[in-house]
Order: structure tokens, then sequence, then C-alpha cells
């Protein structure tokens, strides 16, 4: 059920890596009719006095680990068949106690197998069942990137660095509000079940108090008060923290609000270059009683044509096989200084593709969450700007 969008699309992201079932490509899947070609090859070439059969007692066991009951069964009645058939061309074979032992053994072990096969069946539709059930809550937690929200085209990818998995610590989120369009992209400390906790909450009051909440920095705040109440963790965890960055795309355009709380800061990427755009950081959420007080919103312009890239440290701090730090921003002047204005999908394609590269060599576990979000405000012209900044002082 795991999905990905790319090419026109705004959202893609990485299947996770669950190990698949064995299928005809798999070693697995052939054991068994190699292990019955073996034997018959050896009863026909190797043809002395004691047989071989006793070979075909491993098929039904095998069988069971990627073939139906029913197929299963067939197994080990076609083995018993094969042992009855190798044992009748030795004159006084047949009805010896051992062959007679022999098929007894191999029937036993195929009414086993038939029940090991079913079990199997039993455990992969319910292992099925809950992965669809996983899917569906962690794709609503961190929801698709659209494509266009307002006047913001976006586009982005989305990987959690523990392996079967689609959410981990890293969380971002869009939505249009009567202030504009609001973005969040943040980084819980930690990973597993307690970060996807603290995710949750975040996301939960983000969705709600973005449309509320006039003022950036006070938007920070609330989000900061709804670890404190709704994180499980927080009241366990005196070291929980989020590193996150809110940004703000007013509708008027033009320009983007930003509130740094410890995160990454972005970068703008166009026709003239790549540059990191200067913010004022404040403590990461959950953090903030430490030193108290909002986090100040600082202002940029952001021309025609050029991307704002925010990601988390997923990205920036990927190392290679000699353990340097992924340069996002030279990669991205190297890549798109002096030439056309490039779309937001191009830009997060380059940066998934162009990570993975830099960091294919190295060693170590599991790597990091990764998001990036690539946007890119279109301004208004100049009499649709003047009615919607009116429409806004109005309210």
């Amino acid at each position: 059920m795991s999905q990905s969008r790319d090419g026109g699309a705004g959202w893609i992201r990485r299947p996770p890596r669950w190990p698949a079932s064995p299928d005809r490509h798999s070693w697995v899947w052939w054991a068994p009719v190699l292990l019955v070609l073996l034997d018959v090859v050896l009863e026909l070439t190797l043809y002395s006095r004691e047989p071989v059969s006793f070979l075909l007692i491993a098929v039904p066991p095998l069988a069971a680990a990627t073939r139906s009951p029913r197929r299963t069964a067939l197994a080990a009645a076609l083995c018993v068949l094969l042992e009855m058939w190798m044992a009748s061309r030795r004159p006084g074979h047949f009805a010896e106690q051992h062959h007679v032992a022999l098929y007894l053994t191999t029937v036993l072990i195929g009414v086993a197998s038939v029940a090991l096969a079913r079990q199997r069946i039993r455990a992969q539709e319910h292992l099925v069942r809950a992965r669809s059930v996983a899917e569906a809550v962690q794709l609503t937690l961190l929801r698709p990137i659209p494509e266009r929200l307002g006047r913001l085209r976006a586009a982005g990818f989305y990987e959690a660095g523990e392996g079967g998995t689609l959410v981990g610590g890293d969380l971002y989120d869009l939505c249009e509000t009567p202030f504009g369009v609001r973005v969040i992209v943040g980084d819980v400390r930690g990973k597993g079940l307690d970060a996807v906790q603290t995710v949750s909450a975040v996301l939960g009051s983000f969705r709600v108090s973005a449309h509320e909440w006039r003022d950036l920095s006070r938007l920070a705040e609330r989000l900061e008060l709804s670890i404190a109440r709704n994180s499980a963790r927080a009241a366990a965890d005196a070291e929980l923290f989020v590193t996150a960055l809110l940004l703000e795309f007013p509708t008027g355009g033009g320009e983007v609000r930003i509130v740094d709380r410890g995160h990454p800061a972005p970068v703008v990427v166009g026709p003239y270059g790549a540059r990191r755009l200067a913010t004022s950081p404040a403590l990461p959420l959950a953090l903030g009683e430490l030193a108290p007080g909002a986090g100040e919103v600082t202002v940029h312009p952001v021309r025609p044509g050029e991307v704002l890239v925010v990601y988390t440290d997923g990205v920036s701090e990927a190392r290679n096989a000699d353990g340097v730090f992924y340069p996002l921003l030279d990669r991205l002047a190297w890549r798109f200084a002096g030439r056309h204005a490039p779309e937001p999908q191009v830009v997060a394609a380059f940066v998934r593709a162009d990570a993975d590269r830099w960091s294919a060599g190295a060693h170590g576990p599991d790597g990091d969450d990764r998001a990036v979000l690539a946007l890119a405000p279109e301004p208004l012209a100049g009499p649709e700007r003047r009615r919607r900044e009116a429409r806004e002082r109005e309210a």
C-alpha cells in the first residue's frame, strides 16, 4: 500500500523496506523443486544397492515455506510416490520395514508441513492487515504534499530512517490560512514510537492553531504548549525537544516570514544561485521555558523564479565514505545557478538523488529520518494584490 509520486506531482515518499515474501526469484521458492530433481538424478545416475529417497523427507517443510497448504500436500504425496518408485526398482525393498517407516515418516512430516503452511498464510494475512492499518494511520499523520496550495507551489520527499516504517521523528505540514500559507518542518529528538507520538501532538496542534494565531511567534508558543499537554513522552523525558521552522507566505506574495526554533535555516535557490536565509534562532520547542520569550520573526523577500528549500538534518548531516557532511548549499548552487527558474519538483528530486549518491559509500546503521520541502511562491499581479491586501486590512 505504500505510495509514491514523482515527476509532475508534489509528493515523493520512499516505500518502507519491508522484507518481501519469497517468490520465484528466491532460492527458497526453488529449493523443494531442486531437491526433488537432485534426488531423481542421483537415483538414476548412482544406481546403488541403497536408494537415496531419504532426501525427499525435507521437501514438504521446504514447500511449506512458500507454497499453499494444498500444494504442500501435493508435494508430500509426490515425495511418497517417488520413494515407493525408487524402492520398487530394487527387488525386496518396496515392503521392507525401513522403507515403510520412510513412507510413514514422509506422510507425518507432510501433515505437519500442511499445518505450517496454513499457519504461515494466516500470519501473512494478519501482517498485511496490520501493515494496512499502520500505513493508513501514518499517511493520515503525514499528509501528501500538495502540488499547489493557494499561490504556493510545493514538492518534497520524506523518508523514515528506521526500516519498515513510514513515519519517524521528522515532521512537516502545509496549510492555507487567513494569514497566508503556513508551513512547518521539524525534527523530534529520538526515534521510534515515542517520537511518532510527539510528531502527532505537534502536527495536531499546528493544524488547528495555524488558523487561529495571527502572530507566527505566538503560534510557535502554542505548539510548545501542545507538546507539554499532549505528548505522553514529555512528562517522562526531561530532554525532549523539537527543532522546528515555521514559515508564512503572506497572501500578498513576495516574501516569507520565518520563526526558527533551533532548526537548520532555509536555503533559497534560483537562477541567481543559492543562499542561506538568515534567521533568529530560538531554543527548540519544549525548551522554551529555559529562555522565556517568543522567537523573533524574520522577513525575507523571495524573487520570482526562486525556490525555498527547507529540510531536516537527515539531509545536511548525511556523510560520505570519508565522513564529510553533504554540502547542500554548494550542491544546489552548482546544479541551478545561471539556469532557468527551477521547478519545485526538480529541486526536490535533485536533493534526494544527490544526497543518496553522496552517502552511498558510507558505512553504519540505518540513516536518520529525512524530509525536504521545495516551495515556490507565485507573486500576485498588481490589482489582485491590492484587492487582497485591502481585504486583509478589513479583516
